[in-house]
């Protein structure tokens, strides 16, 4: 047995966030309730064993060990892989009624978690006295095991309510990775505020199944899939209508209820798709905005000093007057200083992120407002220098401190500035401005520095 050596992380951090008081049942609330707002996906790390099962020849026993939320819980396994693919046997002991761990429970389900972060939705786990039998197949090379409380078995994510992870047995035979994986959960409040926002089933169920197409088509209800997902939704709705008695016969109906369970959950999914990118879309708009609201800015700016322009440009052969009124208005912007190759415009600050040449919005504010200095001014030269911090090597700095340098000469010439009047350097690391044992030296250091340069701008001597 083989292990790959990590540091070991806190489950109770996953575990914690699980712990949230739900919402009181929805007994009052209106048909034509607001959604729930969408949730951010939890993104946490979780420490969990992944078992390596491509070179297995024979089958292995692993265990399962419950969780803060359910340590009395057990479990066992017994894997055989043939042809890629891993048959999961498994038993689980001492589990409580899902609807322990709140009213958005019905059912667990067992996934697999690859060493990326990616899962697998296994199947349900029917409980029966406290212990229920699951049999699944995995083709994933590697992967580890868990298991969640979750509001239905159709979902395609699981939820923060982790009860059940793998764990090492006496009989395993695999090699094991201690792997810490970057999982996407589902809260568990999430579904109880989509119950909140959507209708009450008008007869309460006894059947689990048909407990569980109920819930699914309320969830989606009140994720929105009314306006985001209306096909889907409907063909839910008509799936449980099917489900009702007098529909068919006893087989008839479950397998109605199992498809409204399916359907609704991928009523949920595009609803929550759909919501998310209305938010992008919104948010878009609002940087488009600002960014009109400054180039807006800097037009009325260079209208108001139409006078001074005018006076430069009547006396653009006096050095000292145009670079004095360049400085002044470069000045009021961002920290320009005089050198012999020119005027450097200096962009520093929250600029970029580390590893990122994406300009932040506030950076594309103060260069659309230099954008509309330089569009004002004929025959200038600019040089956009890009640099970086210390982190990474040379190659990969040089790399991004082009990018950076590229992204800024776009985005003028995509604000008026004529393209043949930029070129673009990468210094990589060169030339800090602050020191790089920091955090705010290191942002002071990915900066972007425009030379501008012409007729009038260098001839001065530097300024030190």
């Amino acid at each position: 047995m083989k292990f790959c050596r990590t540091i070991p992380l806190a489950s109770a951090l996953l575990l914690a966030q699980s712990q949230v008081p739900m919402p009181a049942p929805a007994s009052q609330h209106l048909s034509e309730a607001a959604p729930a707002p969408v949730a951010e996906p939890v993104r946490t790390h979780c420490s969990i064993e992944a078992m390596n099962y491509r070179l297995l020849n024979a089958s292995t026993r692993i265990e399962f060990q419950g969780t803060a939320l359910l340590p009395a819980a057990t479990g066992k396994a017994k894997v055989k892989t043939r042809e890629g693919i891993s048959t999961i046997k498994a038993k689980f002991e001492h589990l409580p009624a899902a609807s322990t761990f709140g009213e958005a429970c019905l059912t667990y389900v067992l996934w697999a978690v690859s060493p990326e972060g990616q899962t697998a939705n296994l199947g349900e786990l029917q409980v029966k006295k406290g212990t229920s039998k699951v049999m699944a197949t995995e083709q994933m090379p590697a992967f580890g095991l868990m298991v969640t409380a979750e509001p239905y078995f159709a979902v395609t994510r699981p939820s923060d309510a982790v009860v059940l992870k793998n764990t090492l047995g006496k009989d395993t035979k695999v090699k094991v990775e201690l792997v810490e994986a970057k999982l996407e959960l589902v809260p568990i409040r999430q579904y109880a505020m989509n119950l909140a926002a959507a209708p009450v089933a008008t007869e309460p169920q006894t059947d689990l199944s048909m407990q569980q197409a109920h819930q699914a088509v309320r969830i989606a209800q009140g994720a929105g899939a009314a306006t985001y997902a209306k096909d889907a939704l409907a063909r839910a709705t008509d799936y449980l209508q099917q489900t009702q008695p007098g529909q068919g016969d006893v087989k008839g109906r479950a397998m109605a209820a199992r498809s409204a369970t399916q359907s609704a959950e991928e009523a949920r999914v595009l609803a929550e798709r759909g919501q998310r990118m209305e938010l992008e879309a919104s948010a878009r708009k609002l940087t488009e905005e600002k960014l009109e609201q400054a180039r807006q800015e800097a037009a009325q700016a260079t209208l108001a000093k139409e006078q001074a322009v005018t006076q430069a440009k009547l006396a653009e052969n006096d050095n000292e007057t145009l670079r004095a009124q360049l400085m002044e208005q470069f000045n009021g912007i961002l920290e320009t200083k005089a050198t012999a190759r020119g005027l450097i415009v200096s962009m520093s600050g929250e600029l970029f992120r580390t590893g990122q040449s994406t300009l932040e919005p506030e950076a594309r504010e103060k260069l659309a407002k230099v954008a509309g200095i330089l569009a004002t001014h004929k025959g200038l030269r600019i040089e956009a220098d890009g640099f970086t911090d210390s982190t990474g090597t040379a190659a990969i700095n040089e790399r991004l401190s082009a990018s950076r340098a590229q992204a800024a000469r776009d985005f003028l010439v995509s604000q008026g500035v004529p393209a043949d009047a930029i070129v673009t350097r990468g210094l990589g690391a060169e030339h800090p401005v602050a020191g790089n044992d920091s955090a705010e030296g290191r942002q002071e250091n990915r900066r972007v520095e425009l030379v501008v340069s012409g007729e009038g701008l260098t001839d001065a001597p530097a300024s030190h």
